[in-house]
């Protein structure tokens, strides 16, 4: 089993969206054995639902949610983890700061994906880590052809 844990800031916009787009992609593709979970750098989201844009986001593209709890990333949770993928450079600074350097922090894209609660651009951030969770998906699966 490969455990898959994507961490944006606050854990409400990118990185459950990540988890999402993720989890429909695993199924789509009938790829099993891959758990997929998501948090933040930060616990000042602790406890709230999808940023209700990114929930609009996900149902327009077709992508199921659920119920959804913020929270900050846990010991437990890197421990266990054989990727942490963060979604930007930030975040990425901040894993390796609480965690120390791995080989199994990386980021989504070579670039940023973009926090869409500062640029209101949902939609880029959907494309951008769309494309992110189909390239690790591809890595995954060893299938170029995705």
């Amino acid at each position: 089993m490969m455990n898959i844990i994507f961490v944006c800031h606050g854990n409400i916009c990118r990185s459950p969206m990540a988890e999402y787009i993720m989890k429909y992609l695993l199924e789509d593709y009938h790829t099993e054995g891959v758990y997929v979970s998501s948090a933040g750098v930060s616990s000042e989201e602790n406890g709230n639902d999808i940023y209700p844009p990114a929930k609009r986001m996900l149902k327009a593209h077709g992508i199921p949610f659920f119920s959804h709890r913020a929270h900050r990333i846990t010991d437990d949770e890197f421990n266990n983890s054989d990727l942490v993928i963060a979604l930007d450079r930030s975040n990425l600074n901040a894993l390796v700061r609480r965690f120390g350097k791995s080989s199994r922090i990386m980021m989504l894209l070579p670039r940023d994906v973009e926090d869409p609660w500062y640029t209101d651009d949902f939609e880029t951030a959907y494309e951008d880590i769309l494309s992110g969770c189909k390239a690790l998906l591809s890595e995954i699966r060893g299938d170029a052809n995705l």
